[in-house]
């Protein structure tokens, strides 16, 4: 009953030591992230401690009872023939029992504790709770994303025009943040409220999400520590074949690591709620393992701090948090014993704010952001072509004189500045006002006043912006768009 499953393995397992032999080349992206991808299938290929998977293991049998080799494989994500060679192991110290054979040959076999196995799961117990995929170590981690980071996305013009194509913006605009895609580094997006920034952001992650995906380890593993990295709320997982798998295989007779996930590019989305906490390791007393940072989910990927200025700390906090990241691209976190590890800072970091960039933060920084775009407020003919999509799209007949109506009082009169939020708002509560007296939606003055009463507020911002001189030059009307 201890023997393992039978399978060729020490065939496998070779050293491939060729004495002081080096290859003639070093091996291409490709081939390393292939060669890292490579499952273990023996203890000694296993590359963390042996006392990390056992003591999952036990926590396993100690929660479920009876647990069958299969799911040691599902939760554990390591290869049927490894885990049987470790559970042979703990069956000669007599620490598991073989309770079932459900199938033919070790396959089938299911577990649980022995007396001295129950002591040992309560050990483990106390040192964590665990129970997931084994992690990988960080140094394979760093490796994995650093492959797949370096060599950039495959971002075209016509791909960010695209991305964008559904906004009224410039022409042209495309061409600002095309550039800060192509190195994936930071972008600072700034200007006055309602004008689009946050769409725009979530446009770029649309985008980047759409590009390759990138492999990531569900858990890894930093000082015998194991830190969570999968969140169902970040990762979205793509599902690959068996043909699919092929082409990431080390060669034919390997198996792709299922410690690692093959995922969409991960989009990570703050606002006020982001504090100090959230950006380095966050150790659970109870469960007594580790969560990643934001940061390091966002790898590969891109996290938005939207609504910069407004958090729960300064954003002098902040940059000096990441002052070094952007600029080294290596990030610094720290274990509750004070060891400290290196991790790939390798996203695209994306400001959002309302305020004016140098009131938040210094010139120094400032340097290491590098794209400064300004969303700002649109002109008369973009609001009119804004105007004329939201009424479109919610069912509102479109009426030039009730637009320039519109235009006239509650625009240029006050010197209202204009803001891209305004016509879906304005027409939003339109149509709610004509839905409560079961009436058809139309674009007349008293239609158009009640619904700017019930949004606008008394006090009326004092523009100084471009939009000021344009209502002050005359009777000049744009037309709506056709």
């Amino acid at each position: 009953m201890s023997e393992p499953i039978e399978i060729p393995l020490e065939e496998e397992w070779s050293s491939d030591d060729n004495g002081d032999m080096r290859p003639e080349t070093p091996p291409s992206p490709d081939q390393a992230m292939r060669e890292v991808l490579r499952a273990p299938v023996h203890p000694a290929e296993l590359d963390i401690p042996h006392s990390l998977v056992i003591d999952i293991l036990l926590r396993m049998m100690f929660n479920e009872g009876e647990v069958a080799l299969r799911r040691f494989g599902e939760v554990t994500r390591l290869e049927l023939k490894l885990l049987d060679h470790i559970l042979i192991k703990l069956q000669e110290e007599h620490i598991v029992e073989v309770v079932s054979a459900g199938g033919v040959g070790r396959l089938g076999y299911a577990y649980s504790l022995s007396d001295a196995g129950a002591k040992r799961a309560r050990d483990a117990l106390a040192r964590s709770q665990y129970v997931g995929p084994a992690p990988v170590p960080v140094e394979k981690y760093t490796e994995i994303i650093l492959l797949q980071t370096q060599r950039g996305m495959d971002i075209s013009p016509q791909r960010v025009q695209q991305a964008i194509a559904h906004l009224v913006l410039p022409e042209g605009f495309h061409r600002r943040i095309g550039p800060a895609l192509t190195v994936g580094n930071s972008m600072f997006l700034y200007g006055p409220p309602g004008n689009g920034k946050t769409d725009i952001a979530q446009s770029i992650a649309r985008l980047i999400a759409g590009t390759e995906p990138i492999w990531v380890p569900y858990a890894i593993t930093i000082g015998g520590h194991v830190v969570s990295v999968y969140d169902p709320l970040v990762f979205d997982e793509v599902r690959l074949t068996k043909d699919d798998l092929r082409v990431f295989k080390a060669d034919a007779d390997s198996q792709v690591d299922r410690r690692f996930g093959y995922f969409r590019r991960p989009t990570v989305i703050v606002g006020g709620e982001l504090t100090m906490a959230a950006l380095d390791l966050r150790f659970d007393p109870v469960a007594k393992f580790y969560e990643a940072p934001l940061q390091l989910k966002a790898n590969g990927g891109m996290f938005l701090i939207d609504d910069f200025g407004r958090q729960m700390i300064s954003p002098s906090e902040l940059l000096n948090r990441w002052v070094v990241p952007l600029e080294s691209h290596v990030d610094y976190l720290r274990l509750q014993t004070g060891q400290t590890i290196a991790i790939p800072f390798q996203q695209l970091i994306v400001f959002s704010t309302n305020i004016e960039p140098r009131h938040l933060v210094d010139d120094a920084f400032l340097r290491r952001i590098q794209m400064k775009i300004k969303v700002d407020r649109p002109d008369e003919r973009a609001f009119s072509h804004i105007f004329a999509l939201y009424a479109q799209r919610l069912g509102v007949p479109l009426d030039k004189e009730g637009f320039f109506y519109l235009l006239q009082k509650w625009y240029r009169e006050p010197n209202r500045p204009m803001q891209a939020v305004h016509p879906r708002d304005i027409l939003k509560i339109l149509v709610a006002m004509a839905d409560y007296e079961d009436a058809q939606p139309r674009l007349v003055p008293e239609a158009i006043d009640a619904a700017c009463e019930s949004y606008f507020v008394d006090t009326i911002e004092d523009d100084t912006s471009a939009n000021r001189q344009s209502a002050m030059s005359g009777p000049r009307l744009t037309p709506l768009p056709r």
